[in-house]
């Protein structure tokens, strides 16, 4: 896997998980179930991450060998700190826009 690709899919796949975990969120919500949001980003990422890899890989062609199974778990954590990143910092950017005052 490049370096190239390797970027891409992670802000690819870090997008998708915090998409996800929005709506798995309103979801449980609804039907009052508790839960950690942290826990349901890591299950995401692990399922989105090592699962999307695998599917470029196939459609790429590219063959399963030991590093590049390597690079689909590394993927897995990456997605996961980029979705916890990303998500932490869009929740914190939208409340302080609703503390701002307007003159």
């Amino acid at each position: 896997m490049t370096l190239v690709l390797f970027i891409t899919l992670v802000a690819l796949f870090s997008a998708v998980v915090s998409l996800l975990t929005e709506a798995i969120k309103k979801f449980l919500l609804g039907v009052k179930i508790k839960y950690s949001a942290n826990i349901v980003v890591l299950i995401l990422s692990v399922i989105v991450g090592i699962g999307g890899t695998a599917l470029v890989y196939l459609f790429r062609g590219i063959p399963f060998t030991a590093p590049n199974i390597v690079c689909m778990v590394l993927m897995a954590v990456a997605v996961w700190v980029g979705a916890m990143v990303g998500y932490d910092k869009v929740i914190q950017m939208i409340e302080q826009i609703k503390t701002v005052k307007f003159m």
